[in-house]
């Protein structure tokens, strides 16, 4: 069985001092080289938030504050502090992060008009990514997913991966939340579970 590890979002933005960080981020990259380290992965992707500048899912493009939430084309939308802008320091990936091995970056968040969570598609379901076609082209039937954040981009990217017919497993030590709520990381692994992720310790 043909495997991938899939490396969400570990960008200076949402490693502490970013504008977006996420607690205890940095504490997952040691985890993830080692990984990399010591499995053999026939496909190692990076998923890279890329937004344009005044992206809708900004609250400083809609006026509001962060924290608010927003109807954006139809689905509910939490207003984020401008982040991972396209270019910038912000929206590299972690120096600390070893990227020998990647095979494959998966850029998303990049229409101005709708959020991306997923690695795989954007929150409306409008558009892929082309993440799913990357993995069935290489015949891989495995993905392991880490990165940032638990509660929102791995944890959709996850339950996209299930959907879309992957063994998909989780590496608790690989990834942190950013709990809004002080509950919100425990309800997502709780979700995934129930919808077919495998959380491994």
């Amino acid at each position: 069985m043909k495997k991938a590890l899939i490396i969400v979002d570990v960008q200076n933005d949402f490693c502490e001092g970013g504008a977006l960080a996420v607690p205890g981020a940095s504490e997952i990259i040691p985890y993830i080289n080692l990984l990399m380290e010591e499995n053999e992965y026939d496909q190692v992707v990076l998923t890279q938030d890329w937004h344009p500048v005044g992206h809708k899912s900004f609250a400083s493009s809609n006026g509001r504050n962060v924290g608010e939430s927003i109807i954006l084309n139809g689905v509910p939308q939490f207003m984020w502090p401008d982040h991972c802008i396209q270019g910038t320091f912000g929206a590299e990936f972690h120096k600390d992060l070893n990227q020998n091995k990647v095979t494959h970056i998966i850029q998303k968040g990049k229409n101005l008009e709708i959020d991306s969570y997923s690695g795989f598609q954007d929150n409306n379901h409008f558009m892929k990514t082309g993440l799913d076609d990357f993995l069935k082209y290489h015949d891989i039937q495995l993905v392991e997913i880490v990165g940032l954040a638990m509660d929102y981009c791995v944890k959709f990217t996850a339950l996209d991966a299930v959907a879309s017919g992957y063994v998909t497993c989780l590496h608790f030590n690989g990834t942190r939340a950013v709990n809004v709520k002080p509950d919100n990381g425990r309800d997502a692994i709780y979700e995934m579970i129930e919808k077919g992720v495998t959380v491994l310790g």
